[in-house]
């Protein structure tokens, strides 16, 4: 028997934004907000800003955000012909690839993570996500397993060199060439993407003078301030492979980020096994621990996402003692529901 609960967990999520949001388009007093949605980096994107009598204002800068998101896809999509990481996956001649400043700078510091989870997240994963190809429409199916094996032995971030130099060896940041010292080997930048997105935007938001956001890329969430009225933001945290969207309850958060890495989206069943997006880079299979999901909170939503997945790759124990080091508020959910939440996590209000 096979599932696919891709589309049910978009649908899910969409249902999970607009309740997560829904403090945002109608409680402030002093301002109004202007809201827009659109479908980038195969996710949902929703974008609240608040207006002070200049709602056309707020619409282009929204607009602006949608084009830096297209921008940002169009650099970091692994499979968008002619960005600069398909360049890199394609340019199998060993001549290095010019990229650009943003995928230079991401590149580094999706590196920086694997080098500290000692490549429990790694960017050189496409190899095998792309057995997986969990972003496709289609039926899904579990690879053979010797497909899998020969595409591990291609996944190493020290596969990297910025210009002429290993990763190990020099500080990546002004390296403007990219090459894999493995022809066969690939990048994804899937686990930090859109953590660097959110941080962008909101940089672009408060060059404009925006003193009050919310911008939600999928699971990941950032705001700018509070909103009009002094009142926190509250964001919904949804509850693993619930139906519909339905929430844990909500979180109240104050120019930070939100992000959240679960199991139970961009999954399908295969004889009543899970088989979910999330791949452990030493078996080429999703992971398998008693984490559905981790939300966390810090101010870099790069970071947070970055932390996210890789907590989620570790497991309750020894993501935890991660977490804890890295100094930030975090909720683990594990698959029987057992919550747990750093000393500092935000109280979980229940729905309205």
């Amino acid at each position: 028997m096979k599932k696919n609960h891709r589309l049910p967990a978009i649908l899910a999520f969409i249902s999970s934004l607009t309740f997560s949001l829904f403090c945002l388009t109608g409680c402030a007093r002093t301002a109004e907000p202007v809201t827009e949605t659109g479908f980038y980096l195969d996710t949902v994107i929703q974008i609240t800003l608040y207006e002070n009598g200049n709602r056309g204002e707020c619409s282009q800068r929204i607009k602006k955000c949608f084009s830096l998101i297209d921008k940002y896809e169009r650099m970091f999509s692994a499979t968008l012909e002619g960005s600069d990481v398909w360049n890199i996956n394609h340019g199998k001649s060993q001549e290095p690839v010019v990229i650009s400043e943003e995928t230079g700078a991401l590149l580094s510091t999706a590196l920086d993570y694997a080098v500290m989870t000692k490549g429990i997240v790694d960017p050189t994963i496409r190899p095998v996500s792309e057995l997986w190809d969990f972003s496709s429409q289609e039926e899904h199916h579990v690879p053979d397993n010797d497909a899998i094996t020969d595409a591990l032995a291609h996944v190493s971030y020290k596969n990297i060199r910025f210009g002429d130099a290993l990763y190990s060896e020099a500080d990546a940041v002004g390296y403007n060439t990219v090459i894999l010292s493995d022809p066969e080997s690939a990048i994804d930048l899937g686990f930090i993407a859109k953590g660097y997105i959110a941080d962008k935007l909101k940089e672009y938001l408060l060059s404009q003078g925006v003193e009050s956001a919310c911008i939600s890329l999928g699971g990941n969430v950032i705001t700018i301030g509070e909103r009009p009225d002094g009142t926190p933001f509250r964001i919904g945290i949804q509850k693993p492979f619930a139906e519909g969207g339905t929430t844990l309850g909500t979180i109240e958060i104050r120019d930070l980020s939100v992000v959240t890495s679960g199991i139970y989206e961009r999954c399908f069943y295969e004889n009543d096994v899970l088989y979910h997006h999330v791949l452990d880079t030493a078996t080429g299979y999703p992971v398998d621990n008693e984490l559905a999901s981790v939300t966390i909170i810090c101010e870099s939503s790069t970071k947070a996402d970055a932390l996210s997945t890789s907590c989620l790759c570790m497991g309750l124990e020894k993501g935890r003692q991660y977490l804890d080091r890295e100094g930030v508020e975090y909720l683990l959910i594990t698959k029987d529901g057992t919550q747990y939440v750093s000393e500092n996590f935000p109280v979980i209000s229940e729905s309205p």
